[in-house]
């Protein structure tokens, strides 16, 4: 089979490698049909790693995927040959303490797609998964809206783990995919204001049609005195999307005393962040991490099936396989008002 690999800083190429195979009962092997490229993948691509996490070339990125079940292991009974479904990428051992403790996002012994030095991506035409990663989609449901619940699965999280959204004020700093699928579950569950921000235009424009009360760019307006003057009281909580010092610095400054900074992007190479100890501490605020999507992907496909909003409106371009590179390049240069770029495989 084909798998685009990354072959060095901004390289990818096309090879042909063997074909997976059902090696344990609980495995389904799958044919892959979307994967949507996610900035996390283009951070391997630029700089070859996040964090301590380093590429060792060549390596297949890519972990926001589709597709159709070809085959399963004997003891597979979630999913059979000729489902459609959505692939969840992270794969636990379901038996150390975070996994017996309901957090296997943070699994001792974790493996994740795309990652290195723990699984291979699924840009590639076939995949295999174990069982508990394959999400069976209805009928109604297109393919790019599965690959799409991976992002969204996210966001579900992460407004989970901050805030009652009924009634509160919140900010989402960097309308991404990740600040969209942040945006959508939170106005969806009440959120009486959401205002976001972003330095690429088209993003913000695409947040508006999703249903942000308000958007700034920050190269055009100081966004701290505009939202203060619409908020007195300022934002119960802010989401933290684009890994990037400023935002944080931002986000300290427009939330209310007791408010919550969630975290959720990712910098790809900077090693710490920076916060404002004396604004920490006379508001008393409670910074929260979000890691992946725990116990999410579920109940972002059953947003999706129920038409909570339309998830499709972040896919903004879509590429043939053999153009893989050129997604790539597009994404990494925030190119031609790119939000979601999707590659059929």
């Amino acid at each position: 089979m084909h798998a685009f690999k990354l072959t060095g800083l901004r390289q990818m190429a096309l090879m042909e490698v063997p074909a997976p195979e059902i090696r344990n009962a609980t495995d389904v092997l799958i044919k892959m049909a979307r994967v949507g490229v996610c900035g996390s993948d283009v951070h391997y691509y630029e700089t070859g790693r996040i964090g301590s996490q380093v590429v060792q070339y060549p390596f297949t990125v890519g972990h926001e995927g589709a597709g159709v079940v070809v085959a399963a292991g004997p003891a597979v009974t979630r999913v059979k040959a000729g489902d459609r479904i959505a692939v969840e990428p992270a794969m636990p051992c379901h038996a150390c303490d975070q996994c017996l403790a309901g957090r296997p996002h943070t699994c001792r012994r974790l493996r994740f797609l795309g990652c290195p030095g723990q699984a291979e991506g699924c840009l590639s035409e076939y995949l295999v998964m174990p069982e508990g990663s394959c999400f069976p989609i209805p009928n109604g449901m297109t393919l790019d809206e599965a690959a799409l619940s991976e992002p969204l699965a996210i966001g579900v999280y992460a407004v989970k783990q901050s805030i009652p959204m009924a009634g509160a004020t919140i900010g989402i700093l960097g309308a991404g995919p990740i600040g969209l699928s942040v945006l959508l579950p939170a106005l969806a569950q009440g959120a009486a204001a959401a205002y976001v921000t972003d330095k690429i235009p088209a993003r913000l424009a695409v947040a508006r049609r999703a249903g942000a009360t308000w958007t700034g760019n920050p190269l055009e307006t100081d966004i701290v005195q505009d939202l203060a003057a619409a908020e007195p009281l300022l934002l119960d909580a802010v989401f933290e999307c684009c890994g990037d010092q400023a935002a944080i610095d931002q986000a300290l400054r427009l939330l209310k005393p007791g408010g919550k900074l969630m975290l959720i992007g990712i910098p790809p190479t900077l090693e710490k962040y920076g916060f404002s100890v004396d604004l920490m501490r006379r508001k008393e605020i409670c910074i929260q991490n979000v890691r992946r999507q725990n116990h999410c992907v579920q109940t972002a496909l059953d947003l999706i099936r129920d038409h909570a909003f339309d998830v499709t409106l972040m896919l903004t371009h879509r590429f043939p396989f053999r153009d893989t590179p050129r997604a790539f390049d597009l994404v990494a240069n925030y190119r031609d008002g790119v939000v979601k770029a999707m590659i059929d495989i």
